[in-house]
């Protein structure tokens, strides 16, 4: 990893604000999930909007000449439309149109799978540098009074240029997922079912019968146990395959679901109090597939993680699926998000 970028919307949102609408309280939400606050997109800020603006820090901070991106790779769960994807759609916003531009949804471990993908893709020469972007708007998919997902989620977006290096940086790929368990993260219509609510409802009063909004669903307890039983392997299977100690890790930065779920796993991995865990939920909240970019940029940016360390990343989530891998941290960014 060359370079890295991130967008932050403007926009804070304190527990508070949440808890207006939400059946809970600040106190009941920091101590289950480490969450203070949260960012939402307001006015003019929009998934497109903010992968374009992480895309270019990134793209600036790597000193990689724009001309010279071959492929963008897009990881997105909450892009506004199925038809076009968005991948093309940054591309063309950032100068580049005409190159390979494709997006991935694969949950919150959607970076994780775009990485892997970028880091093979310059392996096997089809790309000499290629743009790795996780965006999110979970605030505009989201049920506001639901206290399974109304408290998790932000927006945000990430950005990586992944290049050649005389040293490997980015080890092999550790991921799978599990459909048996899908359902426990999804929505609450597909969207024929969705359409065809819509379509009948047209001529009903909205006030007495509303459509309703389509929106995200978590079935908590199902994706805490199965993240107790798979998390753990994927993380010694993630050492195994890159070669690397546990003693040789020196910054650790999980998927931002849950601060408790994170100190639990670096506990369990066996990895020393001192070594830095990244924690960009506590003001940021979860953000999917834009989660590990923004919680790197954050570590980055503030000194708690320094560029040429080494690094042990992992996403897990809808899917159910997850990615690791043992990386080389990017430079400290020039141009960050933090404000």
């Amino acid at each position: 990893m060359l370079g890295i970028g991130a967008y932050r919307p403007r926009r804070l949102v304190s527990n508070d604000e949440v808890c207006e609408v939400l059946d809970s309280n600040d106190e009941w939400i920091f101590e289950r999930s480490g969450i203070r606050n949260r960012r939402w997109i307001s006015g003019d800020e929009s998934a497109r909007s903010m992968a374009a603006a992480a895309a270019e820090r990134a793209i600036r901070n790597s000193g990689v000449p724009k001309e010279k991106i071959g492929a963008l790779i897009l990881a997105t769960n909450s892009w506004k439309t199925k038809i076009p994807h968005g991948g093309p759609i940054v591309a063309l916003d950032i100068g580049l149109n005409g190159i390979p531009a494709y997006d991935v949804a694969a949950g919150c471990g959607g970076f994780g799978y775009g990485l892997g993908i970028a880091a093979d893709t310059v392996r096997a020469g089809s790309a000499e540098y290629v743009l790795v972007v996780g965006v999110e708007t979970m605030s505009v998919v989201m049920e506001p009074t639901d206290r399974n997902t109304a408290f998790i989620f932000g927006d945000g977006a990430g950005a990586v240029v992944v290049g050649p290096s005389e040293l490997n940086g980015i080890s092999p790929t550790v991921w799978g997922s599990d459909g048996e368990n899908a359902e426990a993260i999804g929505q609450n219509y597909d969207i024929p079912e969705y359409m065809d609510r819509a379509q009948e409802f047209q001529h009903k009063d909205p006030a007495t019968d509303p459509v309703g909004r389509m929106v995200v669903t978590m079935q908590g307890p199902r994706v805490f146990r199965w993240a107790a039983i798979t998390l753990p392997k994927a993380l010694t299977t993630v050492l195994e395959t890159s070669g690397v100690g546990i003693e040789d890790i020196e910054v650790f930065v999980p998927h931002q679901a849950n601060a408790r779920i994170n100190e639990l796993m670096k506990k369990n991995l066996g990895l020393a109090d001192e070594i830095p865990m990244a924690n960009d939920i506590e003001n940021t909240g979860n953000t999917s597939a834009a989660s590990i970019p923004l919680a790197m940029e954050e570590m980055l940016a503030t000194g708690k993680a320094t560029g040429g360390q080494t690094a042990l990343l992992l996403g897990f989530g809808a899917g159910l699926s997850y990615a690791g891998a043992v990386v080389t941290l990017p430079p400290a960014p020039t141009e960050t998000s933090l404000r």
